[in-house]
């Protein structure tokens, strides 16, 4: 199936769903969406793309973490080295069992790991296995998993102070996320480095 025909079903399959759809310019991709989902005011940004010259649809999130939790893991990190190392540990062993790719952005610490600044969330799927609905359990997997970890960082760090924190991979020149429009901080952000503030309430997906 040819990347049009991609593009032309998996835009109408999103917006049969009420989904917000918006296109971005991306000359390394045949189509590049931005996707709200859930679609609702807590829903975060999805990019839904098909990279050229591959036949291959990739849905990704980055969810960019508050600055009040980042000043938290540090100070974990300072007083419990040890301790912040488990947790790092156990985080990349609950994205690994949720069979999702994925990347953490760990600050750049002298001599031990920094905060967890920031993670980024994928999942391919090949042309001849794109259907509705592979598409739209790939963001509920996705959504669910980027949620989990919401979870676990607000549990662990408290609530935040309602705006997203430093990068020191994006500070350094890593590729990073155009923002989207900025919301209020008392709502979850909703741009697509998604970071989420102290109004986020994750009980209402679980």
């Amino acid at each position: 199936m040819a990347a049009r025909d991609i593009e032309e079903n998996v835009r109408n399959w999103l917006s049969g769903e009420g989904l917000e759809i918006r296109e971005r310019e991306d000359p390394r991709a045949d189509f590049h969406f931005l996707v709200r989902y859930p679609p609702t005011k807590h829903g975060h940004l999805f990019n839904v793309l098909s990279p050229k010259e591959r036949n291959l649809l990739v849905v990704s999130s980055v969810t960019q973490v508050d600055a009040g939790q980042q000043d938290q893991m540090t100070k974990h990190a300072n007083d419990d080295p040890e301790g912040w190392e488990e947790w790092l540990h156990e985080t990349r062993l609950q994205l690994t069992r949720s069979h999702v790719d994925w990347v953490l952005h760990v600050g750049h610490g002298e001599g031990k790991p920094g905060p967890l600044q920031a993670f980024n969330l994928s999942m391919p799927t090949w042309f001849d296995g794109v259907t509705q609905n592979e598409v739209m359990q790939t963001l509920r997997r996705l959504w669910l998993s980027k949620l989990s970890i919401i979870h676990e960082i607000k549990f662990s760090y408290g609530p935040g102070v309602g705006k997203p924190g430093p990068v020191d991979d994006w500070a350094k020149g890593g590729p990073r996320p155009e923002p989207d429009t900025a919301p209020s901080t008392k709502e979850v952000e909703t741009d697509d480095t998604g970071g989420f503030g102290t109004g986020f309430d994750p009980s209402e997906w679980a």
